[in-house]
């Protein structure tokens, strides 16, 4: 198993036990103990675990920024539902804003048999998909990148949307809810999610289920400024009614978007 590997699996068990012990983990991976505080140690410089003696412990009980590894294996089977759904909104021509993040980058698939749609993106891994699209046109926002994210954001990111508009952008989110909004755990991205929403006619949130009721570092948007908000029926009737916006409920055990609630 790899180091990249192994820290996958290590911060995985973080966030979901709460608490990982370093001897258990070298146990269960079959290495080192050394090797696991390594493991810990390299997380934790990176702020994704608090260290503890003998263990690793949740930066803090609030959403935290996770790897692009871990979030596009988290609910991929909800996210391409939302990402067939989400695609329905897109027509030949458009102009579409594409957020960071792993349920877009299966909007980028669901629409690559659109005509004439011009993409803008500041996901790099969304970038190369729809490079090797002929029939999409790609704009790319420019910037610092994120590594861990693989997001350009910056000053450079933010102006580039000053000199385009885009009939939709999906956008994508760490945290719903109902009196927070829309909040984001990395505040670097957020300026270019506000400059997205901006510069878009309809502004449409994509998030699975397991996103809602928790809050997040740095708000991204308010509520009237989403049009429509797309998430898979793990969010249940009497959640949908706390949130003032229209939302669309997917069936993650559909093969297509067929199935759809919309609540107000």
């Amino acid at each position: 198993m790899t180091s990249e590997s192994r820290q996958h699996e290590i911060l995985l068990r973080v966030n979901t036990e709460g608490y990982v012990e370093a001897k258990a983990l070298a146990d269960d991976l079959g290495v080192d103990i050394s090797t696991v505080r390594r493991d810990l140690d390299a997380l934790a410089r990176t702020g994704q675990v608090r260290r503890t003696h003998g263990g690793a412990r949740p930066v803090s009980a609030a959403v935290v920024q996770l790897p692009y590894a871990l979030k596009e294996a988290a609910n991929r089977r909800q996210k391409r539902a939302i990402a067939l759904t989400a695609a329905k909104y897109v027509r030949d021509g458009d102009t579409v804003i594409l957020d960071s993040g792993s349920t877009t980058y299966e909007i980028a698939e669901a629409i690559q048999h659109r005509k004439g749609v011009t993409v803008i993106a500041n996901d790099l891994r969304i970038c190369k998909f729809v490079a090797t699209v002929p029939r999409i046109r790609l704009l790319v926002t420019g910037g610092e990148l994120l590594e861990s994210v693989f997001t350009l954001v910056g000053e450079r990111a933010v102006r580039f949307f000053d000199d385009y508009t885009a009939d939709i952008a999906f956008l994508g989110a760490d945290a719903v809810e109902p009196r927070a909004g829309v909040t984001n755990a990395n505040t670097a991205v957020v300026p270019v999610k506000r400059a997205m929403v901006a510069a878009a006619e309809t502004t449409v949130l994509v998030a699975d289920s397991s996103k809602f009721g928790q809050r997040a570092l740095a708000k991204v948007a308010a509520f009237d400024e989403i049009d429509l908000i797309i998430t898979d029926k793990g969010l249940s009737d009497d959640d949908t009614q706390l949130y003032p916006v229209t939302i669309s409920r997917v069936d993650s055990g559909e093969t297509g978007p067929s199935t759809v609630t919309a609540c107000e």
